[in-house]
């Protein structure tokens, strides 16, 4: 493990705070927990394809959002590991277009199962519920990652105190 400068733990503590204040505005509109969520924070998770101390960042402003979820202990880690997840794999994406995918696809299928498990068990309606939470959930990550988390892509490199700082690929 790579020793990391200040300016990178403050950036990493900086994400992480956007990212919990960005989930509490969410929640006024009622999109931060449940089957329809569209967590505005959700577009920080692009991030990663920029910035390594994003990683990090988000983890733990996943895990302090997921702390006051109203689904339980589950998603504290269910939710906060499918964070953690979708951020290493964004930040191995070989272009900006594929960035926003790891995080719709973690949180569709790891938040969809852990939803669908809540409501039906491992029961025979588990199937049906982990289609639909599972679509839901996607849409909701889709329009954050591909809506706001593009348009962070787009305008972050143009950032003069920023260049040099970001990592810009494909």
């Amino acid at each position: 493990m790579s020793k990391w400068s200040s300016r990178q733990l403050a950036t990493a503590a900086i994400i992480a705070a956007l990212y919990t204040v960005m989930s509490l505005m969410s929640s006024v509109f009622g999109l931060t927990y449940g089957a329809i969520q569209c967590r505005f924070s959700e577009a920080l998770t692009v991030l990663p394809f920029f910035l390594p101390e994003a990683v990090p960042g988000l983890f733990v402003g996943c895990l302090v959002t997921n702390l006051m979820s109203t689904v339980g202990p589950l998603d504290i880690i269910l939710g906060s590991m499918a964070t953690l997840l979708a951020a290493l794999w964004t930040a191995k994406m070989p272009n900006k277009w594929l960035a926003p995918l790891p995080p719709v696809i973690c949180n569709a299928v790891i938040i969809g199962a852990m939803i669908a498990w809540y409501e039906a068990g491992f029961g025979p309606g588990f199937g049906a519920a982990f289609a639909y939470n599972a679509v839901t959930v996607g849409i909701g990550e889709a329009i954050a990652c591909y809506v706001l988390g593009m348009l962070l892509l787009a305008i972050l490199p143009r950032v003069p105190a920023l260049r040099g700082r970001l990592t810009v690929r494909g």
